[in-house]
């Protein structure tokens, strides 16, 4: 479970104050994956990211009784001088796990060839995002974290095989999505929540999210 309580998130623009959240509060439950809707520019990656642990709340409380992964094509973690390799060595170390494992899951999804071997920094952006969606999936959480603003590979087997093995992990466990389509929630989740005015509503059903959102475009 992921429960934010009384959460209050705001920037300053250099000409006024942003509101992310507003005092929200709510709960993602296992077994019960969470499409968020929200036009661009309006918090989502943020909200994303105080899930993740990566952002801290002005106010109010955030609790996590789960296993809660790091938003998808997150690239924080990992060292560029570093090559895919090392960095998925230490990553596997951090969470306990084998790091035998771990690389040789990575190797095989990335598909990256000799360039596994290489540092980071001498990737394109696409390598980099089939790297880190390989790192994520090597990983079981209870809950994924993706933010459709995060880059996509281009690669068409890498994204054949990643996306079953990600379907796969979703058949067992939860995903929170934060997207500003709603067909891009559909493949994910039945329920639905729409950011507006830093407040969360959340619905049953993503048709019912779709009529206030529509509404607020």
């Amino acid at each position: 479970m992921i429960e934010f309580r009384d959460v209050s998130k705001s920037y300053w623009t250099g000409t006024q104050r942003k509101v992310i959240l507003d005092r929200a509060s709510f709960r993602v439950e296992l077994g019960h994956s969470l499409g968020i809707l929200a036009p661009n520019g309006t918090g989502k990656t943020t909200i994303i990211n105080m899930m993740a642990g990566l952002e801290k709340p002005d106010e109010g409380i955030i609790r996590k009784t789960s296993r809660v992964s790091f938003p998808l094509g997150f690239m924080g973690g990992v060292n560029g001088k570093h090559s895919a390799k090392e960095n998925c060595r230490y990553i596997a170390r951090l969470y306990g796990l084998d790091p035998d494992y771990v690389e040789s899951f990575c190797r095989w999804v990335c598909g990256l060839g000799e360039y596994f071997d290489m540092p980071l920094a001498t990737y394109s952006s696409g390598m980099r995002s089939r790297f880190s969606f390989s790192l994520l999936l090597s990983i079981e959480f209870d809950i994924y974290l993706i933010d459709e603003g995060m880059p996509a590979s281009g690669d068409v087997e890498f994204n054949r095989k990643a996306g079953n093995i990600l379907q796969e992990r979703l058949r067992d466990a939860t995903v929170v999505i934060v997207s500003h389509s709603p067909k891009t929630l559909e493949k994910f989740c039945r329920s639905a929540a729409v950011l507006k005015n830093g407040r969360l509503y959340q619905f049953e059903t993503l048709e019912e999210a779709k009529r206030l959102y529509d509404y607020q475009s």
